[in-house]
């Protein structure tokens, strides 16, 4: 990546006409990415917070309806993106190391554990349709018939939470598409990986909205069914 010289100063083809360096670009953009999650956080923290009220309100109801859901294909999920959050990071060093080969390596194995993920999320979709447990008017709950419409609280809950979730999930393998683009047009280096790190910082932070989830849709309650 080549350095644009003017006067006595080096100017980095991708320092922006408004920062004194590449290290107050970096600096402005961790900040505002943290800010941005810290907003993510609160939107998230609002699904919780009304999950948790009712699980409290309706525990058995609950523990009926989580255990209708597919404890493997969530573990399995699980397993899937803390393995992307590896490969994250390993992409990350390796824009740091200059290795534009590693790097480009990398974040393939991020997209394609990412497409494993929505892909086993489909499945289950599929499934909660075929068992009628989608919200609405042909909504069924074998389990518990007699409480219903305690469940499908429960199944509006998950679908808002998880779909929310790979809504999420696809933004970050579009984030991880522009990177791969960038990478090969060799536009990171040692000096110049900041976006390399930020969408990192993004992808880690869908991966532990997960490591939440699951438990908690997943496993939680269980000693009541």
């Amino acid at each position: 990546m080549s350095v644009e010289t003017t006067g006595h100063h080096a100017h980095h083809p991708a320092l922006a006409h408004h920062f004194a360096n590449l290290e107050q670009q970096r600096d402005a953009g961790t900040l505002g990415m943290w800010v941005f999650l810290i907003t993510e956080i609160m939107f998230f923290g609002g699904m919780f917070t009304a999950y948790l009220v009712y699980r409290t309100l309706y525990p058995e109801v609950f523990a009926a309806a989580s255990h209708s859901l597919t404890v493997w294909m969530g573990g399995v999920n699980t397993g899937v993106l803390i393995g992307s959050s590896l490969t994250m990071a390993l992409a990350v060093y390796s824009a740091q190391a200059g290795s534009r080969r590693a790097l480009q390596m990398f974040l393939v194995l991020t997209i394609l554990l990412g497409a494993v993920f929505l892909f086993i999320k489909g499945i289950e979709y599929h499934e909660k349709f075929v068992e009628h447990h989608i919200p609405g008017v042909n909504f069924e709950f074998t389990e518990a018939p007699q409480y219903r419409h305690e469940a499908q609280i429960f199944f509006s809950l998950y679908f808002a939470m998880t779909g929310v979730h790979a809504l999420h999930m696809v933004i970050g393998i579009g984030l991880m598409l522009w990177l791969l683009l960038d990478a090969a047009r060799d536009r990171f280096s040692p000096e110049y990986h900041a976006p390399v790190e930020l969408c990192g910082l993004y992808w880690h932070f869908v991966d532990i909205v997960w490591i939440f989830l699951f438990p908690l849709l997943y496993l939680v309650g269980a000693h009541l069914h």
